[in-house]
């Protein structure tokens, strides 16, 4: 383990139509020349704060890291058309790729796993080199979905404090410990008008989408063209990667290593973040 802590740096990228992308940079001047970069994509609902002990960490080892807020996400901008569309994200993830200019790992838990899967497929495997899905398979379970769903629709009208929100969270990981005080979730939180509200675009959630079937079959068909190492991980409470859907994954693509994390559900890096870290760390080391 490298020695030198590297702090983040927040930098921004220019995704389609040239919306503004921020994101987190550790060790820009650094990455060995046999160990590619790593670009790690959050989960819906998400931001680029979810990945910061596990950046820190691939970051203390001396790899070059960027964690990316999504469009509609966190800092980066709103789509003024409410595009939020998974090929208008995977269009932002490979200008993010141009930027970077050299190969990449890519790191992407649910929605980013998805956007992940499709763009190390248009990237080809000379630009992403390899891939880590956290908690998501192209066949996912669609009641895990629906009560993500829910949870982020209940709060789009903001709460009254932060331990309302904290309450919220709770009632939704209820096997997450919770935290003694709420103020770490200022980071996802913003506070308007009196009143606190998750820090992503409303109409991300309300905007209609395509076909999910069709789209299960984009990912699948992306996926089992990739010939690059794939890691799956899943957290042994989710309800949104079944052992089932698993299996189907792994008969997909065969190649692909899996590791389950038994004390971790659906937001296994945030659950059990140093058994994460380590799985992340073993695999990009390689």
């Amino acid at each position: 383990m490298s020695t030198v802590r590297s702090n983040p740096q927040t930098v921004e990228f220019r995704g389609v139509g040239g919306i503004t992308l921020v994101a987190d940079e550790w060790n820009r001047a650094a990455g060995a020349a046999d160990r590619p970069s790593i670009l790690m994509l959050h989960g819906g609902g998400q931001n680029r704060f979810s990945w910061k002990n596990t950046g820190q960490i691939l970051a203390d080892d001396g790899f070059h890291v960027v964690a990316l807020d999504s469009r509609g996400h966190g800092d980066s901008d709103r789509a003024p058309d409410a595009d939020y569309d998974v090929e208008t994200m995977t269009a932002d993830v490979m200008r993010v790729l141009d930027a970077i200019g050299r190969p990449v790992a890519l790191i992407g838990a649910s929605m980013g796993g998805l956007t992940g899967i499709l763009a190390a497929h248009r990237a080809g495997p000379d630009r992403v080199t390899r891939l880590v899905l956290v908690d998501v398979v192209p066949r996912f379970e669609k009641n895990g979905s629906a009560r993500i769903r829910d949870f982020m629709v209940s709060g789009i009208d903001g709460f009254e404090s932060l331990e309302q929100a904290a309450d919220a969270v709770a009632a939704y990981l209820p096997y997450r410990t919770r935290p003694r005080s709420p103020e770490g979730l200022k980071k996802n939180l913003r506070l308007r008008d009196g009143r606190w509200y998750w820090h992503w675009d409303p109409a991300f959630m309300t905007k209609p989408g395509d076909d999910p079937e069709l789209r299960t079959e984009k990912f699948e068909e992306a996926a089992t063209s990739l010939e690059i190492p794939i890691l799956l991980i899943r957290g042994k409470l989710s309800d949104v990667v079944s052992p089932e859907g698993v299996q189907h994954f792994l008969t997909q693509v065969p190649g692909a290593e899996f590791v389950e994390l038994s004390n971790a559900g659906h937001t296994a890096a945030g659950d059990d973040n140093d058994a994460f870290s380590q799985a992340v760390v073993a695999f990009v080391e390689r």
